[in-house]
């Protein structure tokens, strides 16, 4: 749906030109002429000038047949038909002539042409040769055309032969196949064909085809570059010498003569028929003007120009339809006896130049799509179409039809060159604002034709101007695809772009379509290519094109390469038109938008939250539809939209919802919003169903709140009840609705939510009807019991004084406090149910509490007892003294829990209970002793002044202590040696090569397994892996991760993590735990450290003292020293998986300098 618009012309006047090159490299143009026998070179320069390059005498009588330039060495070789080749230099070199006649056909030349890389240079002789010469004019290869080469190409007809053999009888109609011809052509030579001999190279340069005639038959062969001959075309009759090879590669065209019509016709590169269009030229047209004609397509295969006498055409195809979407009348002179010279320039594609006999012109033409208004509420996304005398109109937004079909089609009188479409009365009346289209045709006067046409409420007034003007924007579009913005660069690889009020869209080389914010050139934000991230930036097909853009329909229609539409509605364009609706308080277009594109409710509410909820009235009074109310309270979720999905993507001083945006609205979103549309239903006394609506779909679904809407309802009669059962059955689980219903005892609702859940009468009515026979209060213990709700339960069946009932149902449901709390009042009945609590909590090993309750029932034996299994020995001593036990039985008990502290390590707690209730000093010292409390031992011999206990007990555990002390310092010493290493050197593995420090070595040839991901792992202390199976984390999803990983796996892993076998992956994360428990227990020795010391000081052990603290002080240097590379700064900061975060290293206070000072 693009048409050619000419923006740049340029005609110069000269004499006898012949033809015309351009010079890519200063893109001016060379041209030869010849006046009389003066033959001259000359170059059109981008001043306008017409400068000489040389001249020369020639034959009157010798045309030139090929000009080609050269920019590499500033020549030009001129091919004249009498056989010479001449080749003029710009600059000639030392021992160069400025013109020189390189080589000279006697036999004389029919055609010429180069090969598009320069290279090669095909001569067809007049003798009916082809020569291959190189760029030195040097022979490569030399063919004889003869009629056998006919026969290469074995082509079978299909066709129902001659008329004289074909089947005339009754029926032969309905029997013919329509596919097939009725006639095969024969290869009948034209009469007024002028026998020229035309040559066309393939795009690439590997083939190269000649048409010419050969047995009164015009062929098309198609040569190797290698000379070889690969195929002939198929016999059309009438087929004139015109030949041009497209540069894709795919077609040949050239021209037929029919009876009635011009046609062109394209052959495959095998020689048979792909296809033709026709010229649309009349009779006397074919006699005059277009009885010459000759083909050029340009560079990028997208245009064929079709050269008549005086005039250029330019087509072009899409869908398989061909537009003439340009005609160039370049002279008046039709008596000339070639059609006019075109040359495309082989850069810029849409760059075309022309040369007649007396005049030579350049043009420059854009592929752009002519279209109506883009901005509301104009846009109907009308887009016009040229195609020769027809206009093809086509409203999008009101028919979406596509090419080449329209809505309308306008015949004109002469072919269009170009148009350009306005709006007028859109001041006095915008929604019928009519559009007046400008018509610029390629002949004849401008004249007023102007008529209104009428089509669904849209109007056309057609004008015939005598030009053109260019459309002014801020926005333009370079030949390299550089879109920019005034001065400004917003894309380099644009291919497409158009306007809206509120919106700079255009598509990229990369298959994206992008979206800008209409601001200030200055603070326009170009999306980066982030289509997943991103609402201004969508994925589209390769090569497709803006069309035109519908804002109030949030339409955007694209153009594939192959001409289909495609209309979409990208997010960018609906959640702008939804936030201004939002804005303006028009929450129905905007409700109505959210519904038809899919887009999540909740952004009526986040965009502007404020604003929503001082306006809930007017939502309700605008949405009017019950089903609209109860769509929008059912899509409400806590999530804020505004910020995650719907994230708004307009700087910040442009938005205009920005200060309402900015306030945060405590508490449940959703539950804000339903008791807002509640307090607003009711004060409207609007439709029932949305009350309940507001109730189930709170967070979590208040659906007692509901059942009670539906139980209002009773008094308004059946038919309202069961369509509000109906309707909350919809909107909530049956099976949670039924047990509601029945948490409510209202018999008479539950039967009806059962009825609507079509659950089986046998299943729910002997139930129902057993609970309807019952009392109140053992109906709704029953209730209660079924429900699951044990605790309300049993305060109705302690309502009904039934307490071996209750005994039983306290110890089946273990309900003792709920029980305790319902009789606190009744002691004979508290008792007997704390007795029962007390045996359950020593059933369940809970032996503390359960020691609380047989003391509250003065049962100090099994509180004894309870209290010793939970090694609380101070209780259960003072609960067996009151028993009271007897003497041995006690100083048993004493011995069992002094034992029982000895192997928790405890030795505090046994020293006291040999001290004071086994009277044992000795022992109670050596415990004192054994946990380096040598102080407390020291005031207890003391005490009880037994002083030879300071060498047999004392001195003994000073040096026992010492010795385990020694023991645990030397063994961190040595881990600390070999792991801090041993971590050092896998890290370096690490970083040298992952794939062989997590699967082993890898062959450079060997596959490389498919479980290799770059996902965060728990496996590593630099927070990444290459292995998703050493992680429960994976780019999957979570139901994915969550079926992997079975529990068995789990637990396999946790053991091989336990195990840090060497060489594993696993062997890295168990050292650096292993030195963190390391530093815990340096930690946790300090003190005990610093009590031994003090008094191996004091017991005049200064030496060993000595030792130990240098120990200290070592096993301390080495861990600070260690922690900065053991535990690095990265694993730190946290991350994915498992994080080693580095312990807190106490700092060891030192002995005065007494004691180290020595």
């Amino acid at each position: 749906m693009r048409n050619l618009k000419n923006v740049s012309e340029s005609r110069i006047k000269g004499e006898g030109l012949q033809k015309t090159v351009w010079d890519v490299a200063t893109d001016s143009i060379i041209s030869a002429s010849k006046t009389g026998t003066l033959q001259q070179l000359s170059r059109w320069t981008l001043k306008g000038s017409l400068e000489r390059i040389a001249s020369w005498d020639a034959l009157s009588d010798d045309p030139l047949l090929n000009l080609q330039y050269f920019p590499d060495s500033s020549s030009t070789c001129l091919i004249f038909a009498r056989g010479d080749i001449v080749v003029v230099r710009e600059i000639p070199q030392d021992g160069e002539e400025k013109i020189e006649i390189v080589g000279s056909i006697d036999a004389g030349i029919s055609s010429a042409e180069w090969s598009p890389d320069g290279e090669l240079l095909l001569v067809v002789t007049e003798a009916s040769t082809v020569l291959y010469l190189t760029r030195d004019f040097e022979e490569l290869v030399n063919i004889t055309l003869k009629s056998d080469d006919l026969n290469v190409s074995d082509h079978v007809s299909v066709g129902w032969g001659k008329k004289e053999t074909q089947f005339k009888g009754k029926g032969a109609k309905e029997l013919r196949d329509p596919t097939v011809p009725e006639t095969v052509d024969e290869g009948t030579l034209h009469p007024s064909d002028h026998e020229e001999t035309t040559i066309s190279w393939r795009g690439d340069g590997a083939y190269v085809a000649v048409n010419s005639i050969v047995s009164e038959r015009r062929v098309i062969r198609i040569y190797s570059r290698e000379g070889n001959l690969e195929s002939v075309s198929e016999p059309v009759n009438y087929l004139l010498g015109a030949l041009s090879w497209r540069p894709a590669g795919n077609l040949l065209a050239g021209v037929q003569h029919r009876e009635d019509c011009l046609d062109v016709v394209f052959f495959e590169k095998n020689g048979l028929r792909h296809g033709q269009f026709s010229l649309r030229l009349t009779n006397d047209e074919m006699l005059s003007w277009g009885s010459q004609t000759s083909l050029q397509w340009n560079a990028d295969s997208t245009v064929l120009a079709v050269c008549f006498k005086d005039r250029v055409q330019l087509w072009n195809m899409m869908n398989y339809h061909w537009y003439l979407k340009q005609e160039i009348l370049i002279s008046l002179e039709i008596s000339r006896p070639t059609p006019l010279d075109a040359a495309w320039h082989s850069e810029q594609p849409l760059r075309l130049s022309t040369g007649s006999g007396v005049e030579m012109a350049k043009f420059k033409f854009l592929s752009l799509v002519q279209r109506g208004p883009t901005s509301p509420p104009g846009d109907y996304g009308v887009v016009v179409v040229i195609d020769g005398k027809i206009l093809k109109i086509t409203p999008l937004r009101t028919a979406n039809i596509p090419p080449p079909m329209a809505l309308h089609e306008i015949s004109l009188k002469e072919n269009v060159n170009d148009i350009t479409i306005s709006t007028y009365g859109e001041e006095a009346r915008p929604s019928q604002a009519a559009l007046k289209l400008e018509v610029l045709h390629s002949t004849g006067p401008p004249s007023m034709y102007g008529t209104d046409i009428t089509a669904q409420n849209l109007p056309y007034e057609i004008h015939e101007p005598s030009m053109i003007p260019m459309e002014s924007s801020i926005f333009r579009l370079t030949e390299n695809g550089a879109l920019f913005a005034k001065e400004r660069l917003l894309s380099g690889n644009c291919t497409s772009f158009i306007e809206t009020p509120y919106h700079l869209i255009f598509t990229t080389a990369r298959n994206l379509l992008k979206f800008v914010h209409m601001t200030a050139v200055e603070n326009m934000e170009v999306p980066l290519d982030a289509p997943e991230t991103d609402e201004r930036c969508r994925s589209i097909e390769k090569g497709a094109r803006i069309i035109t853009v519908m804002p109030s329909i949030f339409a955007l229609v694209l153009q594939m390469p192959r001409g289909n539409l495609e209309t979409i509605y990208p997010r960018a364009l609906v959640l702008a038109g939804i936030r201004r609706s939002v804005e303006e308080k028009k929450y129905k277009k905007a409700f109505l938008a959210c519904r038809t594109q899919r887009v999540d409710m909740n952004i009526l509410h986040d965009y502007a939250p404020v604003q929503f909820m001082d306006n809930v009235g007017l939502f309700i009074d605008d949405l009017q539809k019950v089903e609209h109310i109860d769509l929008f309270l059912s899509s409400l979720r806590e999530e804020d939209v505004s910020k995650t999905m719907y994230r708004e993507t307009l700087p910040t001083e442009e938005s205009k919802a920005q200060p309402i945006q900015s306030i945060e609205l405590e508490g449940s979103k959703v539950n804000r919003i339903c008791d807002a549309f509640l307090l607003a239903l009711r004060d409207r006394g609007r439709n029932f169903k949305n009350l309940i609506t507001a109730q189930v779909c709170r967070n979590p679904p208040n659906l007692d709140a509901g059942l009670f809407e539906v139980a209002d309802l009773r008094p308004q009669g059946r038919e309202k009840v069961d369509e509000a059962v109906e309707h909350i059955c919809f909107l909530a689980d049956v099976n949670r609705l039924y047990d509601n219903a029945l948490g409510l005892y209202d018999l008479q609702l539950a039967v009806l939510i059962a009825q609507h859940a079509q659950k089986d009468p046998r299943e729910y009515l002997p139930f129902l009807q057993n609970l309807h026979k019952m009392s109140q209060l053992r109906r709704q213990y029953s209730i209660d019991d079924y429900l699951g709700r044990h605790q309300k339960a049993l305060k109705h069946l302690c309502g009904l004084d039934a307490f071996d009932d209750v005994k039983a149902y306290v110890s089946k449901h273990s309900l003792y406090e709920d029980a305790l709390e319902s009789y606190r009042y009744k002691n004979e009945k508290y008792s007997v149910l704390m007795q029962m609590y007390a045996e359950y909590l020593q059933s369940q090993s809970q032996y503390k509490d359960a020691g609380t309750a047989f003391q509250y029932l003065n049962d100090y034996t099994k509180a004894s007892n309870s209290y010793r299994l939970a090694h609380l020995w101070e209780e259960s001593l003072s609960c067996a003294s009151l028993i009271p036990l007897p003497n041995d039985q006690l100083r048993s008990l004493a011995e069992a829990l002094a034992s029982d502290c000895v192997e928790s390590r405890d030795f505090f707690s046994a020293a006291t209970i040999h001290l004071d209730y086994l009277a044992d000093v000795t022992s109670a010292a050596k415990m004192f002793c054994k946990g380096y409390f040598f102080r407390e031992a020291f005031r207890i011999i003391a005490l009880h002044q037994q002083s030879q206990l300071l060498d047999a007990v004392l001195d003994p555990g000073l040096l026992e202590g010492m010795a385990t002390m020694t023991g645990l310092l030397a063994d961190c010493k040595g881990q600390l040696n070999a792991q801090v290493p041993r971590i050092r050197e896998l890290r370096v593995k690490k970083a040298e090569d992952p794939l062989a420090f997590f699967e082993g070595d890898v062959d450079d040839s060997a596959d490389i397994p498919d479980n290799i991901s770059l996902a965060p792992t728990d496996a590593s202390t630099v927070g990444a892996s290459l292995f998703t199976r050493y992680t429960n984390r994976s780019n999957g999803t979570v139901a994915t991760n969550a079926t992997r990983w079975t529990s068995k796996n789990r637990r396999r892993e946790e053991r091989r993590k336990a195990r840090g076998k060497k060489g594993s992956v696993y062997e890295e994360e168990y050292l650096v735990n292993s030195v963190r428990r390391l530093i815990e227990r340096v930690n946790n020795a300090q003190d005990e450290v610093e009590r031994l010391i003090d008094w191996l000081m004091k017991r005049e052990m200064a030496e060993r003292a000595r030792a130990v603290e240098g120990m200290m002080v070592e096993i301390m240097v080495l861990c600070r020293r260690c922690m900065g590379e053991v535990f690095t700064a990265d694993i730190k900061e946290g991350g994915d998986g498992d994080t080693f975060l580095e312990p807190i290293l106490r700092e060891y206070k030192r002995l005065p300098f007494h004691v180290h000072g020595q």
